[in-house]
């Protein structure tokens, strides 16, 4: 039975381990084949974008370090964590990095497209931090730019509580030490959130560590409003094929973009029941008002 956790704290009481030690996300979460950054640019240019591209939410760097040293594109990247901003720049060099907040940022100059990776889209909670986000990359990209993001479905948990049922263990070990991680998720529906309690434990003796983390979840058709709202054209919104999705995303396979069956198309429709939502944007001209 999925049960509801005591609501936790309020967040910014506790820190993310993987967030204040960078090395350990990549540790957690790796990517060998580059395939975030390959299927980003597969978008890019699928859809003819520019070469100066805006990451938000870049984490550790590792997909913008790709963009810029094998795709050659000139890249920027942005993250809320100064570990995570440090982290790049030692590791995945080349972009210009900023520390900064996506709900409100300046940076200088316009971007040809927009990167919302791994739902760093979702750490916006509430409207009012959906209008902020899209405000703030509407002033960033050139006229025609591309929206290109990555995130969890809110539609999956419509009728599926595979994800909820149960806490979820997962370990790595570094220098030595394995840390066991143990996550509870559940849905806080008044806040339509998709909130996380994990806790690390060590086999050094160390003290056990507990984070709180938390999602909005969004359905298609509200993202597709958002982004009318906002001014944006959807080119592609589907749950087919991402770095994140099982099977993953690969060069040139079935319902690739820019393949022939790609989604979107009549023999392939665009579906959204998976738990991974993919979307590309465009940012459209302003209407010419009448005399």
């Amino acid at each position: 039975m999925n049960r509801r956790p005591t609501p936790p704290p309020p967040a910014e009481t506790h820190r993310n381990l993987l967030t204040d030690r960078p090395e350990l996300y990549e540790l957690r979460f790796p990517d060998p084949e580059s395939t975030a950054a390959r299927w980003a640019e597969a978008m890019l240019r699928a859809h003819g974008a520019g070469p100066e591209v805006l990451d938000l939410g870049c984490g550790t760097g590792r997909d913008a370090g790709w963009l810029h040293r094998v795709a050659g594109r000139t890249v920027t990247g942005l993250d809320s964590s100064p570990e995570m901003i440090a982290h790049a720049r030692s590791r995945h060099p080349g972009p210009a990095y900023h520390v900064g907040d996506m709900r409100d940022f300046t940076l200088p100059g316009r971007f040809d497209a927009v990167l919302c990776l791994d739902s760093a889209l979702l750490h916006c909670h509430t409207n009012e931090d959906l209008d902020a986000f899209f405000g703030r990359i509407r002033r960033h990209l050139r006229p025609g730019g591309l929206l290109v993001a990555e995130m969890r479905n809110g539609a999956f948990f419509l009728g599926r509580t595979e994800l909820l049922d149960a806490p979820r263990l997962d370990s790595i070990t570094h220098e030595g030490v394995t840390l066991t991680s143990r996550t509870v998720l559940w849905i806080d529906h008044a806040a339509q959130l998709l909130r996380r309690t994990r806790s690390w434990a060590g086999d050094d003796g160390a003290p056990p560590v507990e984070q709180h983390s938390a999602w909005r979840l969004l359905f298609p058709q509200e993202l597709r409003h958002l982004l009318a709202h906002h001014g944006f054209g959807v080119l592609a919104l589907h749950d087919r094929p991402g770095p994140r999705t099982e099977p993953p995303w690969t060069d040139g396979a079935p319902g690739s973009a820019g393949t022939p069956d790609a989604p979107g198309t009549a023999d392939t429709p665009e579906t959204a029941d998976g738990d991974r939502l993919h979307l590309v944007a465009r940012l459209e001209p302003p209407a010419r008002k009448g005399r």
